[in-house]
């Protein structure tokens, strides 16, 4: 009887693995609704923190672009006087095929001082016989009279002009009084190359070598980098030797500027002596520095390819190379364009590794080809700042709009490629 009321006992006994039944979240109770509560208080707090650094951002980026503007869009006009000449005295004459012969500079100087006195040449730019010289080209006709002829003010002028203060206010006021003072476009700004006289400066020759240096940037690092990345992601075997090269890749997108810069030096002028401060040198040395990044982005960008696709293109019968270059690549051109745009974005800042193969050079014309002396617009930039006039203080801050223009003009360009050759899958 015993043994049997044993036995029922331990029959009923529960399973040590049957389910717990579990009781439903009172969401109602005061602990649960605090919770919820502080929940919502966090998410409303990392919204605030997240809006708080975008207008922080934004803050800072308009900071710059007003102050920069602010100080820059006076290097676009500058300070010009009406100077009579009389070219019946001025003992200039035209050559043969139409050139001027003749001392222009002394010719200017004492026109200057007839109509403003013994300080009249010291109220024109150095270079002011440069404009009475493009008159005269324009009409000879002039030298038989007398001609009245807009001449670029010196700097002290300029300056006193556009309420910054310099030396020379009350010639400046005297020349506003008499009607014969006007500020104007700064045309040669944009058509010149640099100069000693900030009022003669022209950002046009270190623009052209940036389009030239940039060009050769992009014609070797391109092709080259998206090549590596196709062969390194589709082709190459994983061993140790891809591992390797996949780390120094990676290493080498993190090496400092100045380092591909003394390799520029050691490498394209000491030893394959190519041209000093040429567009070509800058170009090969940028290329070397750009090409890392655009075969991380590459990579990158191949891997986000669906295998999918390359499936369906080996079933359809595409051969290797087909699969490749008909269907992997058309999809991953927008993220390889992403990252060509970050590289040559960066390539257009550079500074130090171009000074490190001679690029700061005073080079007063505009570069006629990638092998010519050239500046850049980032060292044209460095080299303005460091002049003691201060003419050069707005001619600064407008080769700083410039260089942003240019940089969102070709940042503007990549992007409507990426959007041009981005498809959906």
């Amino acid at each position: 009887m015993n043994s049997s009321v044993g036995i029922a006992q331990v029959t009923h006994v529960p399973q040590a693995d049957a389910p717990v039944e579990r009781v439903p979240t009172d969401w109602k109770t005061g602990a649960m609704q605090g919770r919820i509560r502080r929940r919502y208080a966090a998410e409303r707090r990392f919204r605030l923190l997240a809006l708080g650094a975008v207008l922080l951002s934004v803050a800072f980026l308009a900071f710059l672009l007003v102050s920069m503007i602010g100080q820059g869009w006076r290097g676009f006009t500058r300070t010009e006087i009406l100077l009579p000449v009389d070219f019946r005295t001025s003992g200039l004459v035209t050559g043969p095929g139409g050139a001027v012969t003749g001392d222009i500079d002394a010719a200017t100087s004492r026109a200057a001082e007839a109509a403003f006195g013994p300080r009249g040449p010291r109220m024109l730019s150095d270079g002011s016989w440069l404009s009475v010289r493009d008159a005269i080209e324009r009409d000879p006709a002039i030298l038989g009279r007398t001609a009245e002829i807009w001449i670029p003010a010196s700097t002290g002028i300029d300056l006193a002009t556009k309420g910054q203060g310099g030396g020379e206010v009350e010639d400046q006021a005297r020349l506003k009084q008499a009607g014969r003072i006007r500020t104007a476009f700064n045309w040669p700004f944009l058509s010149g190359a640099d100069s000693t006289d900030p009022t003669l400066v022209g950002i046009w020759g270190a623009f052209k070598g940036s389009l030239i240096t940039m060009a050769v940037t992009l014609l070797l690092a391109f092709p080259i980098g998206v090549l590596s990345a196709l062969y390194l992601e589709e082709y190459a075997a994983k061993n140790r030797w891809t591992d390797l090269i996949e780390v120094s890749i990676n290493n080498l997108a993190a090496v400092p500027s100045i380092i591909f810069g003394l390799l520029g030096l050691a490498v394209f002028l000491n030893t394959m002596h190519l041209p000093r401060s040429a567009p070509l040198v800058g170009g090969l040395t940028l290329a070397l520095m750009t090409m890392p990044v655009i075969v991380i982005a590459g990579r990158n960008a191949i891997k986000a390819v669906p295998p999918s696709i390359r499936d369906a293109a080996l079933g359809i019968g595409a051969s290797r190379v087909q699969v490749v270059f008909h269907h992997v690549l058309p999809l991953a051109l927008p993220g390889i364009l992403t990252g060509t745009i970050i590289g040559m974005a960066r390539a257009l800042g550079e500074t130090a590794p171009l000074l490190m193969i001679g690029m700061r050079a005073f080079v007063a014309s505009p570069p006629t080809g990638a092998t010519a002396p050239a500046s850049v617009l980032p060292v044209q930039i460095f080299l303005w700042s460091d002049e003691v006039s201060r003419g050069f203080v707005e001619k600064t801050s407008a080769a700083i709009i410039v260089l942003l223009a240019f940089l969102l003009a070709m940042n503007g360009v990549a992007i409507w490629l990426r959007n041009k050759f981005e498809r959906r899958w």
